[in-house]
């Protein structure tokens, strides 16, 4: 919090050193000891829907989200409780410096066990304090890692959403093209026939053939008379 800090220099220096170490060691205990407590919630939450009579229970991250919730809320009004009964503290200011403690803000402006040899005469209180502390991070810190879990989930939900859409659209595509060219395909087809029927018809009723043919063009140059020369 603040109200207790190094005096000499070289308490500074091994502070700075073992804050280096410590630091990450501690974030390290937090997360493995979140990651357990998020397992055990998790196997709470599959015995109690195998108690409702569910076929197929399933525990989603929306369940987990809401469970976590509920136990930083008992947890932060158990230390609540407490601390205004040991500090003379109000509800609502004991319930502020848990919230303040456990998220590791830390602003000191309500700190526990800074009345007179508290330290020596309650140690149960010291012990509860210590170990509140304790437990309280492992369970913030479980919550809100199931809140960053959720927000990738739902971020990552989307770009495979384009995917799957694209994927479809990709699949159908060749579908509707080829039907157009067989139907294009068909009736080019048809169109020829049907010329070539016209042409053949113009020669055996008529003597005629269309002026795009080149037997039509041969033919009315030969079938034409020549002038006679006088």
């Amino acid at each position: 919090y603040g109200h207790v800090a190094p005096g000499t220099d070289s308490g500074k220096v091994f502070c700075m050193f073992y804050a280096l170490l410590g630091i990450p060691l501690t974030l390290v205990t937090f997360q493995s000891l979140g990651e357990r407590l998020n397992a055990l919630v998790r196997c709470l939450l599959l015995g109690a829907k195998r108690c409702l009579g569910l076929r197929r229970p399933h525990v989603s991250t929306e369940n987990m989200v809401v469970a976590g919730l509920l136990a930083c809320a008992a947890t932060l009004a158990l230390g609540a409780a407490t601390f205004s009964h040991f500090e003379g503290w109000s509800f609502f200011h004991a319930y502020y410096y848990c919230f303040i403690t456990l998220t590791t803000i830390g602003f000191g402006d309500f700190v526990a066990l800074q009345s007179e040899e508290a330290l020596q005469r309650k140690p149960p209180y010291v012990a509860f304090s210590f170990l509140y502390i304790l437990l309280g991070l492992t369970v913030i810190g479980a919550f809100l890692n199931l809140v960053v879990l959720r927000f990738l989930a739902a971020s990552a939900e989307g770009p495979q959403r384009a995917a799957r859409l694209a994927g479809s659209l990709h699949r159908a595509a060749p579908e509707s093209h080829a039907r157009p060219r067989r139907a294009a395909g068909g009736s080019i087809c048809g169109s020829c026939r049907r010329i070539r029927q016209l042409e053949r018809c113009a020669r055996d009723n008529l003597g005629f053939s269309p002026p795009s043919s080149p037997v039509a063009v041969r033919g009315s140059k030969a079938d034409r008379p020549r002038a006679r020369s006088i």
